[in-house]
């Protein structure tokens, strides 16, 4: 088992590229360095630096590499697909330019985050899933030019949330091209079992989103469809030690498949009082350590 450790903005509360609610970027890569990690993500484009020289000089001052960065796009939307590849070039060109070898991509929301109301089927038909399917492995070819691999990123509130859904993209795409980045809090969200998915699936996974869920919260939030961002600011996300995910036996999975990547850190968070973040983020490095978790 080899593991690299990391976090990203999403912990320090960052989900959009310019938010007067959000961190300075600066501040934020000055206090995952001091939490004890030594990757990032990018967060959200345009969050950290997009001009490579000084964003490498930031990275570089404070000895940070970058294991990747997001995409999210309604991958099923045929007319987003000029804005989707724009955003995948751009992205992918930056990435490699760092020494990244991942690409997350993840479908967008099926609900208005803030209000929970639909902007689109919660499940789609036979030809919105292979657009979705096909728009996924447009993707991949394109990051292959980089050196990438696609991670593709089940996530609450999109078209690849449940098992049976991620089940489904599994058997539908290209093992050679496309893999998963298990988020392991956005799957306990959905009532799925990290442990056992990563058990069955660890030959698909290469990349790992660590976070919980209280699962109290869970139980209410489904039953009363409370909308997602309003649920990450009643805290249903949790550190890793207190919430619904078993790390212990989740790190013994990865010792038996001698798992070998990446393993960052999310604890979604938004908005986050400026003074929230870093304790937190100590404590949970602290507790990985502690469960052999890197």
């Amino acid at each position: 088992m080899e593991i690299k450790i990391g976090s990203a903005p999403d912990s320090w509360g960052v989900w959009f590229p310019n938010d007067p609610k959000q961190m300075p970027w600066n501040r934020f890569l000055d206090e995952i360095v001091e939490a004890g990690y030594q990757w990032t993500e990018l967060g959200p484009f345009g969050y950290l630096p997009t001009e490579l020289n000084q964003l490498r000089s930031e990275l570089e001052k404070r000895k940070l590499g970058v294991s990747s960065t997001f995409v999210m796009r309604a991958l099923e939307v045929p007319a987003l697909w000029p804005e989707i590849e724009k955003e995948v070039l751009s992205t992918g060109a930056l990435l490699a330019e760092l020494g990244s070898k991942h690409l997350i991509l993840i479908d967008d929301t099926h609900t208005d985050l803030f209000t929970g109301q639909p902007i689109a089927p919660a499940r789609l038909d036979r030809d919105g899933w292979k657009r979705l399917i096909d728009a996924t492995h447009k993707v991949a070819d394109i990051v292959q030019r980089f050196g990438l691999t696609v991670v593709f990123h089940p996530h609450a509130d999109t078209h690849v949330e449940y098992d049976d859904q991620i089940e489904a993209f599994l058997s539908d795409t290209d093992p050679a091209k496309i893999a998963i980045c298990l988020d392991t809090g956005h799957h306990a969200y959905r009532r799925g079992d990290p442990v056992k998915f990563m058990r069955r699936h660890h030959a698909r996974v290469r990349y790992l989103h660590i976070k919980s869920v209280y699962r109290h919260w869970q139980q209410k939030v489904e039953a009363e469809k409370i909308p997602f961002a309003k649920a990450v600011g009643m805290g249903m996300f949790c550190e890793p030690s207190e919430g619904a995910v078993d790390f212990p036996a989740f790190t013994e999975v990865l010792r038996e498949i001698d798992y070998r990547g990446f393993a960052i850190v999310e604890q979604d968070m938004y908005p986050a009082p400026l003074d929230k973040p870093l304790p937190i983020a100590k404590r949970t490095r602290a507790y990985l350590r502690e469960i052999g978790l890197g």
